[in-house]
């Protein structure tokens, strides 16, 4: 079969190297001129690093295996993490269950009930039962309300900012679950993450490499205009090249794009299945922002810091040569600040300059000595689909792979459930889909 892939994300590109090795004519074609999707790159100190921040936990077992495969594993390199919880100006070590013993923010019985709670998620692999349950009303229940405000409104705060109320126990319970699978002894051992030793660019470049020396090709900088439909099949692609409108041929067309893009390139949806159409434009993002800033020193001691207090313009620190040698980069140092934030925010519209300028009085509250002058080089990403919103009832707003169009598939994060978006699921899911099209064939 020919088979277009619209979007060169990791998603794609591992559909694309499932066919590809299965004898299909595969091309991507890819809107950006870089490809990776979230895991795409820029150099810092001669070396490429992500322009979002990543990791791998040990439960991420399906990128493991494509690294081995591709010939990258001796590269995936496990590290020690270290995280804190910053409020009311004081840093919280917070990697195991005897610095919550010591945070102080709460009584020593919440701190109990909080240790008990997050061992019972663990413990617990039924995640279904959590559907349709809200995360603040299960974990209020148990920990009690301090708890709650103290440790863990503030962490849903910052992926869901003002719909955290309401966010699924089901994407939380993924959250709790699938962390300490990266534990060497469960919850009471350290975790280690992992990384690929000059970046997951490597592993995109590798993607694309043996997707392109098996016959297959891929197109960047090129935007789809449709998605070409005949008679409740799908045909192929509308495109602009050479500045000229072109129609690309397909017997199958996967889309690793936004929910609500992909409703405006089929719009026929609206008429083939207007339940599957409404729950595509039901669907809202949160837009996650990075200011990556390159320093000469290190800002703090943790690899990832979140920020509890309610002023602070952004809500985590990840500080990636605490977790990668910094020598690595010619010896820099470099602190992602991320933010998720409402498409409205007018934070969005805040130059480089300008955010920093914002920012400036919170970094003080991890180092008080923190300068401008620290700074060697600063740059500004944002993803305007960088995090579903898992509402309580999201399970029944997720759509099917298979879209009402025949030959016509679509794998996007937001049928990522009940796991946190992520590199392992969103490769995952483009093997998932890739097999849904050998089916087609068989």
């Amino acid at each position: 079969m020919k088979v277009l892939i619209v979007g060169g994300g990791v998603a794609g590109l591992a559909a694309g190297y499932e066919l590809i090795k299965s004898n299909h004519e595969v091309t991507i074609i890819e809107a950006g001129s870089i490809l990776g999707g979230q895991v795409r790159t820029f150099e810092i100190g001669g070396q490429q690093i992500e322009s979002f921040y990543h990791h791998l936990f040990k439960s991420d077992v399906t990128i493991i295996e494509l690294i081995n495969e591709l010939g990258l594993g001796d590269d995936l390199i496990w590290h020690d993490s270290s995280t804190a919880i910053n409020t009311d100006n004081k840093i919280y070590p917070f990697a195991s269950p005897f610095d919550l013993l010591r945070f102080d923010q709460v009584s020593f019985i919440t701190r109990i009930r909080l240790g008990l709670a997050a061992l019972w998620l663990r413990k617990n692999s039924n995640w279904h039962k959590y559907e349709g349950i809200k995360a603040q009303d299960w974990i209020i229940s148990k920990v009690g309300r301090d708890g709650y405000e103290k440790v863990w409104e503030p962490l849903l705060s910052a992926k869901f900012g003002a719909h955290a109320s309401n966010v699924s126990m089901a994407w939380f319970w993924g959250k709790i679950y699938l962390r300490f699978a990266s534990r060497d002894s469960g919850i009471f051992g350290g975790e280690q993450l992992g990384y690929l030793r000059g970046s997951f660019g490597r592993l995109v470049e590798r993607l694309a490499n043996k997707i392109i020396s098996s016959g297959g090709e891929i197109k960047t900088s090129m935007s789809v205009n449709n998605i070409l439909i005949d008679e409740g099949k799908v045909t192929g692609v509308s495109t602009i090249e050479g500045g000229k409108l072109v129609n690309i041929a397909a017997d199958a067309v996967i889309a690793t794009i936004p929910s609500g893009v992909f409703a405006k390139l089929v719009p026929e949806l609206a008429s083939l299945d207007p339940d599957y159409f409404a729950k595509l434009n039901r669907i809202q993002y949160q837009w996650a922002s990075v200011l990556v800033l390159v320093l000469d020193r290190p800002l703090s001691a943790y690899y990832w810091m979140t920020m509890t207090d309610k002023d602070c313009p952004f809500v985590v620190t990840v500080e990636h040569t605490n977790f990668v040698p910094h020598q690595d980069y010619d010896g820099k140092h470099i602190v992602y600040f991320s933010n998720y934030t409402d498409p409205q925010d007018p934070i969005l519209d805040l130059s480089p300059d300008e955010l920093l300028e914002t920012y400036v009085p919170y970094i003080k509250r991890i180092n008080v000595e923190f300068s401008r002058d620290w700074i060697l080089e600063k740059w500004l990403f944002v993803d305007r689909a960088g995090q579903p919103i898992v509402h309580s009832l999201y399970h029944r707003d997720i759509v099917s792979h298979h879209s009402p169009v025949h030959g016509l598939y679509l794998a996007n994060t937001t049928q990522i459930y009940p796991e946190d978006r992520g590199q392992n699921y969103s490769i995952r899911m483009g093997q998932r889909v890739a097999s849904l099209i050998n089916e087609q064939v068989n």
